[in-house]
């Protein structure tokens, strides 16, 4: 993933790069959610993926994910990457484990 400066972000180990994707703002009902009473997020799409971490004996472990696939996320997982890093002041990035994703999502 390019930054603002040309620089990749590269994720270490098991770890993914997941660009959060917002939640609807207004329910079926027709109410409006403001920014402060809405929910994480725990949806997102992998946008990069480390190459996997190493077992006792030092062998590469590969990755289930891939760059692309919509995940689903435990709640309150990952370390935030503040706004503005890569160009965009919309998107919001996570960095999570592989363990930490608990689906893909299909279809």
């Amino acid at each position: 993933m390019a930054t603002k400066t040309g620089a990749k972000l590269v994720p270490l180990g098991d770890r993914v790069v997941v660009r959060q994707i917002k939640q609807e703002e207004v329910r079926a009902s027709g109410l409006v959610i403001p920014d402060t009473a809405r929910e994480k997020p725990q949806l997102g799409e992998v946008i990069a993926v480390g190459p996997g971490r190493l077992d006792e004996n030092g062998k590469r472990i590969p990755m289930d994910l891939k760059v692309g696939d919509k995940v689903i996320y435990a709640k309150y997982s990952g370390q935030e990457v503040p706004k503005g890093v890569f160009g965009s002041e919309e998107e919001e990035y996570l960095i999570l484990k592989e363990s930490d994703v608990l689906a893909k999502v299909e279809g």
